[in-house]
């Protein structure tokens, strides 16, 4: 029986029967597995690929949407993965060819390595921005901060899921419902009992992500930031949009190592909505 071409071979919607293949498939690109990852992404999002006859993926990706059910206003495009021996034969192109037309005029945004921003920008994505991704093992030191923060409670998520609406300017109830169980720490700012800003670090194999990672300032980002810290022995990794500046130099003052630049593309609008200025690190860079 004849092997069909790859051209040939039906995009599918993935669901979480299909984790080990994605996790698969990052490994086949030199990618951590990231299996807690993409378990979260498969469920939050909609997971799309192509499977290999000869056993696994081809290709996969996740968009996640925001805003309303029925009429998202926004989609997050990631995990975009081609296996390395269907690499460079237009499969990456036409997965995303095939996301464009299902999401028809939602606008969409990604996060690009500096090897797939040239696909993205044939596409028709605009560069917006970039975040620096830091890794490394905190040094506590410095003044102490006047900050406090604390560990979120149930009570505190509809504050929570307000003030994030707000700063993203789209709704993430989706994703933000689902930290107190996929986060290892989700802590809170405040100050006169007003939350003023949130974070959670959640397990990446070795390490802990920080992000989301939102705040009314650079001093409650630190603090918060800081008291994820305290909280593992593990290093951190986190990826903070460069208009930060002040964090970033922070970061790397207490032991964060810049590793990566990435660039934050936007496709159907100038830029993302919301406030810049308190949003600091997003919950994933495949995500928002």
């Amino acid at each position: 029986m004849p092997i069909p071409s790859l051209a040939a071979l039906p995009i599918r919607r993935l669901t979480l029967r299909d984790l080990h293949a994605c996790a698969d498939l990052s490994e086949d690109r030199g990618w951590p597995r990231e299996e807690y990852k993409w378990g979260l992404l498969l469920a939050a999002g909609k997971g799309y690929g192509i499977d290999d006859p000869d056993g696994g993926l081809v290709t996969a990706c996740v968009v996640t949407e925001y805003g309303p059910y029925s009429e998202p206003d926004l989609g997050a495009i990631g995990m975009v993965l081609v296996a390395e021996r269907h690499a460079r034969q237009g499969i990456g192109r036409r997965l995303m060819l095939h996301i464009l037309s299902a999401m028809g005029t939602t606008p969409l945004t990604l996060h690009a390595t500096p090897y797939g921003r040239p696909l993205y920008e044939e596409l028709g994505f605009k560069v917006t921005g970039q975040a620096e991704m830091l890794h490394g093992h905190f040094r506590p030191g410095g003044p102490t901060s006047a900050v406090n923060t604390r560990a979120a409670t149930a009570e505190d998520l509809a504050t929570i899921l307000r003030l994030d609406e707000e700063v993203l300017g789209t709704d993430r109830t989706h994703l933000i419902t689902r930290l107190p169980a996929f986060a290892d720490q989700f802590r809170v700012a405040e100050e006169s009992g007003r939350i003023i800003g949130y974070a959670a670090a959640w397990p990446n194999m070795n390490t802990h992500v920080v992000g989301p990672l939102i705040a009314r300032d650079t001093e409650t980002a630190q603090a918060l930031l800081a008291s994820l810290a305290a909280g593992t022995d593990r290093p951190l990794r986190t990826d903070i949009d460069v208009r930060h500046e002040e964090l970033r130099a922070w970061a790397r003052d207490h032991g964060l190592v810049p590793v990566a630049l990435n660039s934050v593309m936007t496709y159907g609008i100038p830029e993302l909505p919301g406030d810049w200025s308190r949003r600091f690190a997003p919950l994933t860079v495949a995500a928002l």
